[in-house]
């Protein structure tokens, strides 16, 4: 019989994973495999557990958002424990990089069917990320959504970065991308494993989890007024046709700015200068 280990973070969605945690853990047990289910004391105690568990289990299971994700990732990570996700966050961006459904039991079958596959992930210093690592404007704006209570979802994300606004501005950035050394002005640098970030923004649309390569997207010199018109754009992908955006695919970029900080998986990872690299396979993941 088939072990996984689900861990769940009871405070993702603002509680939505721990109600979804029983049915969750029916679900995949009336398909037969053996669950062990575990909620940690907090995030580092989560993280312990994992790591406790990597080798002894066929996989980890998190139920929670991409930031409760993002931790498991840190655990199973070059291994061969393989990582599920059942989402139940605001944003879900792993998920859905992965083309994991967003309605949990959906998510939980895909456990259940046992496919498997490797993808991979980008890494700075000794952090893995599995989507986006921005650095930039959305900094700001994914401080203030982090302190609001309401609205859920994509709504929090946009109200949040028009209330960011009046502090948007154009920075220097210092690029060095495969080598290559550049100095560019942009209110955003991001470096992409998967496509989106905030909810399904697809700032690095067309990135390809398993093709050995990250994508560097730039968002150079923007007023306020074209930044709220572009910025619905960037759920379809269709922001990649402004003057101002730029991208370009490589396998290491390092990037250096005065005052910034960066954010992987929607959490906070270190003020730049980062060098952040692509590890092709680094993650075997259910689906």
């Amino acid at each position: 019989m088939p072990q996984i280990a689900l861990l769940t973070n009871p405070t993702s969605g603002k509680g939505r994973a721990a109600r979804l945690r029983e049915a969750v853990t029916q679900r995949l047990r009336y398909a037969g495999l053996s669950v062990i289910d575990l909620v940690g004391d907090d995030a580092e105690h989560s993280l312990e557990l994992a790591r406790s568990l990597v080798g002894t289990v066929d996989g980890v299971v998190a139920c929670g958002g991409d930031g409760f994700v993002h931790q498991m990732v840190q655990a199973v990570a070059g291994t061969e424990t393989a990582l599920g996700i059942i989402p139940a966050g605001t944003g879900n961006d792993i998920a859905r990089s992965l083309d994991i459904p967003l309605d949990p039991l959906a998510a939980a079958d895909v456990v259940i069917r046992g496919r498997r596959r490797r993808i991979d992930l980008g890494r700075t210093g000794d952090r893995w990320f599995a989507a986006v690592l921005s650095a930039g404007f959305d900094a700001l704006v994914n401080e203030r959504a982090n302190e609001m209570s309401w609205p859920r979802g994509q709504a929090r994300y946009t109200l949040a970065t028009i209330a960011s606004l009046p502090t948007l501005a154009p920075r220097r950035y210092l690029l060095e991308i495969d080598g290559a050394t550049q100095t560019v002005d942009a209110v955003l640098v991001a470096v992409g494993n998967g496509p989106s970030f905030g909810g399904g923004l697809r700032i690095t649309d067309g990135a390809v989890l398993d093709d050995g390569l990250l994508d560097v997207a730039v968002v150079g010199p923007m007023s306020r007024g074209d930044l709220l018109r572009t910025f619905p754009k960037l759920r379809t992908g269709e922001h990649t046709r402004h003057p101002a955006f730029w991208s370009v695919r490589a396998s290491t970029v390092t990037i250096a700015s005065a005052g910034i900080v960066a954010y992987a998986d929607g959490e906070r990872v270190a003020p730049l200068p980062l060098t952040v690299s692509v590890v092709p396979g680094a993650l075997e993941v259910f689906g």
